[in-house]
């Protein structure tokens, strides 16, 4: 396979320089906890603390109000057009030891896809992008310039294969995490949402205010904000907000704002991030045929970046289409089905039936038959 080639000279590489302890039974895939998308959100949100204001024109009088947004079907307005989705799975390889520090080594098969409804409603791929990444710190407690000089010489020139040093910052690593492996995800992660930006880049003329494009997760304020007819939506969100309107004499948590949040209903519309995205919640499922009562609920987020408030009609309409999107759902093959928009499940579907399985990437991670 062509992103194996460069793979087997990058590990012989290591296998050359450091000393290697291999992860027992080959390539031992990393699952992160909590859910990757309520810590992605967490993430891009981190500042946002405190809510006091709303950003739709026309705000009811407290945050805890429900809005009817009954389902808008395709035949009357078939709104959202494009669907899009990246996904990661990332494998812990062994440990490296250079001298006196020591270090894991880790790969990632990350992808992103985007499919086109029809007007008919069949969907098809519209593009997709697949890469494998080595991931591992360089200097300080990791790979000292030399090795990672040596290293670099085997990354690909369109791409497909890199050493990512796991050391970088991105808004996906916390400053106070050290842990590398978290890092590493943090990395592989960031590396999913650039072909993220690719695709959706690649929709640009084709969007309209008759074909809107979903992301899954979270809009980036800096890579997305400027875009038009794009709106994000997280299955999984962050509960840390806090939401302060008056007459409330105290502010009310995430729970509290959608512990009551009826079916095929929305809270209003708040600022983030200075006013440049709205966002809000609505609720897809009934919770009497849920366990949880945040089950269902889906966090939308839509760029404002004059930083006006959007229109009172636009968020009740954008949100009755996404109570339509529910009718089909990925019921007992997603844990996630309750939140789960169908399209972008299909979008999910196509990026992991590209990955290699484990069998195969273990195949090509031979230690043993390196110099060890």
């Amino acid at each position: 396979m062509p992103y194996f080639e460069n793979l087997g000279p990058a590990l012989a590489v290591l296998a050359v320089n450091i000393k290697i302890l291999p992860a027992v039974g080959g390539a031992v895939e990393y699952l992160q906890r909590p859910d990757p998308d309520e810590i992605d959100d967490g993430l891009v949100n981190q500042a946002l603390d405190l809510v006091n204001e709303f950003a739709e024109t026309n705000p009811p009088a407290k945050a805890n109000v429900n809005i009817f947004v009954p389902a808008l079907a395709r035949n009357e307005r078939h709104l959202y057009r494009f669907f899009l989705d990246g996904s990661l799975r990332t494998y812990f390889l062994g440990t490296g030891i250079e001298r006196n520090r020591d270090f894991p080594i880790m790969i990632a098969q990350i992808g992103a896809s985007c499919v086109y409804r029809r007007d008919d409603g069949t969907l098809v791929l519209f593009d997709h992008k697949m890469r494998i990444l080595l991931l591992l710190p360089k200097g300080g407690n990791g790979i000292s310039d030399d090795v990672w000089e040596s290293l670099s010489r085997s990354s690909a020139a369109d791409g497909s294969f890199s050493i990512e040093n796991v050391n970088e910052k991105t808004s996906h690593t916390p400053e106070r995490d050290i842990d590398p492996r978290t890092r590493a995800g943090g990395i592989a992660r960031h590396r999913m949402h650039l072909l993220e930006i690719d695709l959706i880049n690649s929709t640009d003329s084709e969007r309209n205010p008759n074909s809107w494009a979903i992301i899954d997760g979270a809009v980036k304020l800096d890579q997305f904000i400027e875009k038009p007819q794009l709106i994000g939506v997280a299955k999984s969100f962050s509960k840390k907000p806090l939401f302060h309107f008056a007459p409330s004499p105290r502010p009310i948590d995430v729970t509290g704002l959608l512990a009551g949040l009826d079916y095929a209903h929305r809270t209003p519309a708040f600022a983030s991030h200075g006013g440049k995205v709205a966002f809000w919640y609505v609720r897809l499922w009934e919770q009497k045929e849920l366990d949880y009562p945040l089950m269902g609920v889906v966090k939308v987020e839509l760029p404002t970046p004059d930083t006006q408030p959007a229109e009172t009609d636009l968020i009740n309409e954008l949100s009755r289409a996404l109570v339509a999107e529910r009718s089909v759902t990925p019921y007992g093959q997603d844990k996630r089905w309750h939140c789960h928009l169908y399209p972008i499940y299909c979008c999910e579907r196509a990026t992991k039936e590209q990955f290699m399985s484990q069998e195969v990437l273990m195949g090509h991670v031979r230690w043993k038959a390196l110099k060890l």
